[in-house]
This record gives structure tokens, sequence and C-alpha cells, in this order.
């Protein structure tokens, strides 16, 4: 796929740093509990965090107690791009920003008691966070 945002991968890695290279251009996964934005509770806006794409907003983030955060649908649905993974031995379905082709996470369909019943899994390092009224705060993925 062609993506509107398209870089270099010396270019991502310098932009991304070590971490967030290998989690948003290699689909490696941080560790659970660790993510910045796991708690976060105020209200705001989740973009990409290697090319700033909308992709959550935080009425649809819940407490999925998985050790990410967890939204049950992107902001619109050509936001983010879905993908089949197969790799570690299971079929799931991985989360990419439509705008970059950044991994973000992947989406499993056990949001229960979500409008959905879907629950994106998202690292944190994927995502930057902009709080409505101003306030920034951003995981440390650039």
């Amino acid at each position: 796929m062609d993506y509107r945002v398209s870089k270099t991968d010396e270019q991502w890695r310098s932009e991304l740093g070590d971490q967030g290279y290998a989690v948003l251009r290699q689909a490696a996964t941080e560790r659970p509990w660790t993510g910045e934005l796991l708690d976060e509770e105020r209200a705001g806006l989740y973009t990409c965090g290697a090319c700033g794409a909308e992709l959550f907003r935080s009425g649809t983030k819940f407490d999925s107690g998985c050790g990410w955060p967890s939204f049950y649908e992107s902001i619109r649905p050509d936001a983010v791009e879905l993908i089949e993974d197969t790799t570690l031995g299971m079929v799931r379905t991985e989360v990419r920003c439509a705008n970059c082709g950044s991994h973000l996470g992947h989406v499993f369909p056990d949001g229960f008691g979500t409008p959905t019943g879907d629950r994106y899994c998202m690292n944190s390092i994927a995502l930057s966070f902009q709080a409505d009224g101003g306030d920034e705060s951003t995981a440390d993925a650039r």
C-alpha cells in the first residue's frame, strides 16, 4: 500500500529512536504495564507516534486489563489499516496507521461490554496524546 507519509528506514530510525523504531516500523511489542499512556484518563486525542495522524478519541478508551491502552473503535474507519498477521503461530489482526503504515498494535474481538465488541490493543509508544484544552502529553516516540 502507498502511504501519504513515506520515509527511508534511516529517517524513521533517526526520528523514532531505537524502541520507537522497533515497535512502529518493525512490529515489536512493548512490555505490558509499562506504557506511558496506559493510565491516561484525560479527555483528548490519540495520534500516531510516527506521523501525527488522528487515530482514537479518549471517549473510546477503556480498561481492558491487558496491560496496553485499549480502544473500542478508531476515530474513523479509514484512520487505520487492518492486516492479517500470522506470526507467532497464531492468526491475529494487526493495526497500522493508514497514513504512514506504522505498526500500532492488534485488534481483537474480545472487547466485551463495549459498543463494538472490539479491543484495539495499542502500544503506548506508537501513540501520542493531545489533551483537550491544549495540555499536551506525548509518549516518548519521536
